[in-house]
């Protein structure tokens, strides 16, 4: 079900009806709207209209205090029990909108009690669509509890997916190294992968906290095996944030085996060029020497002192090879 922001803010106001399945309801139905028995209202709307804002604070469905946190403009991922049964929830999602970094993740503010459900978001969110749609093909949660777990899970399935494309990168990466001698991996590409990998871990740490909190809570409206559902979805963001965690430490070594084989080859280098320079300098001493222009130069007059300066010079550059193997230095 895409999303459609009304003029007043409002994304869908959905009706369930206790079986998988929900109906609409306009903006006008929802002001004095009342869940019957078996009913939960789950309503969507846009955070960044000031319209949500006012009726948010004018409605009277929650209190000051809920509506000052759920307004706040930077949050993180946290859960908040209020005595009274209701519940305040903050989650993050993958940002898919066009031309966004999919690490720029999106706040998703939840209200919930055992009857209602009112969550707010200043992007568009595919996760919510897709449990919205859900709901409309009667295959969607049953109550406010539901909505909550399939919100998250939705999410989950999302960071999994950029999860895997990241390992992908990396093993790429790996796989190149091992194969090809002589390939250099992007050094900008892999210090992308590591900060988007840390830009990740920094909401889905606490959020993996919230997940493990309320599979520890004892929230009147949560169905018998609530708890298990969240304890299990706390367990998979912490295999995530081992995976991110591996994807910077292997990106690490990436740049650590490809700076290795820069100084490896730069110390051959610098070998071969002091090889060169010692043993050329013993020789280039002796043609130096005879070739100052002054007099007494050995053989100046002598017809063969060119041939004899060669001999010379071979039996030099021979005597030098013999030490140089001898020192196992070639």
């Amino acid at each position: 079900m895409p999303e459609h922001v009304d003029c007043q803010g409002l994304i869908w106001a959905l009706v369930l009806d206790g079986a998988g399945r929900a109906r609409q309801i306009s903006w006008a139905a929802l002001q004095d709207f009342e869940p019957g028995p078996d009913e939960t209202l789950w309503v969507h709307l846009d955070r960044s209209s000031s319209r949500v804002v006012s009726w948010l604070r004018q409605s009277g469905w929650i209190s000051a205090f809920d509506c000052d946190v759920l307004l706040e403009e930077n949050t993180r991922p946290r859960v908040l029990l209020v005595p009274d049964g209701e519940l305040l929830l903050f989650l993050r999602g993958v940002n898919r909108n066009p031309g966004a970094e999919p690490e720029d993740m999106i706040s998703l503010r939840i209200y919930a009690d055992a009857r209602r459900v009112i969550s707010l978001r200043m992007r568009p969110m595919r996760a919510a669509d897709e449990v919205a749609h859900q709901l409309l093909e009667g295959l969607g949660p049953k109550n406010a509890s539901e909505i909550l777990l399939h919100l998250a899970d939705a999410l989950l399935e999302r960071i999994a997916g950029l999860i895997t494309r990241l390992s992908e990168r990396v093993d790429d990466e790996e796989e190149r190294i091992d194969s090809v001698d002589d390939y250099q991996p992007d050094h900008d590409a892999m210090l992308d992968l590591r900060r988007r990998s840390a830009a990740l871990r920094r909401f889905l740490a606490p959020q993996r906290d919230v997940c493990l909190q309320l599979a520890k809570s004892r929230v009147s409206w949560f169905m018998g095996d609530d708890p298990g559902y969240w304890n299990e979805l706390g367990n998979q963001l912490v295999h995530y944030l081992e995976e991110l965690d591996l994807v910077r430490e292997r990106v690490m070594l990436i740049l650590e085996t490809e700076q290795r084989r820069l100084n490896e080859q730069t110390g051959r280098t610098m070998y071969l060029l002091t090889l060169v320079t010692g043993f050329f300098l013993p020789v280039s001493f002796i043609t130096g020497l005879l070739g100052i222009n002054v007099g007494g130069v050995p053989g100046a007059d002598n017809p063969e002192g060119f041939l004899i300066a060669c001999l010379l010079i071979a039996l030099v550059a021979f005597f030098q090879w013999l030490v140089f193997r001898r020192l196992r230095w070639v």
